[in-house]
This record gives C-alpha cells, sequence and structure tokens, in this order.
C-alpha cells in the first residue's frame, strides 16, 4: 500500500496518525499499576494457582490409582 503512494501522502498519514495519538487520554504509570495490584490482589483468595485445589473437586487426586510402567 505505501508502495504506491508519494512521500506527500506517506507525511500526511503519518501526520494524521500523530493527531489521532496526540488526543488519547493518558493516565500515570503509577495510577494504573496500583489498579493492577488491587485488581489481582483482590482475585488472590478465588485464585486455584495460589490457594490450591480442595481434594474433593480434583480430578486428579484420589483412588483412580497410578501408572505403573513394568
Amino acid at each position: 500500500m505505501a508502495r504506491d503512494m508519494s512521500d506527500k501522502e506517506i507525511l500526511k498519514m503519518e501526520l494524521d496518525q500523530l493527531k489521532k495519538e496526540v488526543s488519547t487520554p493518558r493516565t500515570p504509570v503509577n495510577a494504573n499499576c496500583t489498579d493492577t495490584i488491587a485488581f489481582v490482589e483482590g482475585l488472590a483468595p478465588n485464585d486455584p494457582l495460589i490457594k490450591g485445589v480442595p481434594d474433593d473437586k480434583n480430578p486428579y487426586k484420589g483412588d483412580k490409582g497410578g501408572c505403573i510402567i513394568t
């Protein structure tokens, strides 16, 4: 696509993109980090990777036996 365009058209496209990016609302990184940490810590009590899976709900535990290689 860019091969079919003149240098002036490419520069106009770049300028339009930069105008869009300038008007994008921004938030400070520390505010985003604070929100992310609060979100993750809020979900941590129910996370099976942190808390583990109870034996009664774990399909891989129990008296199914194991694999024996002979």
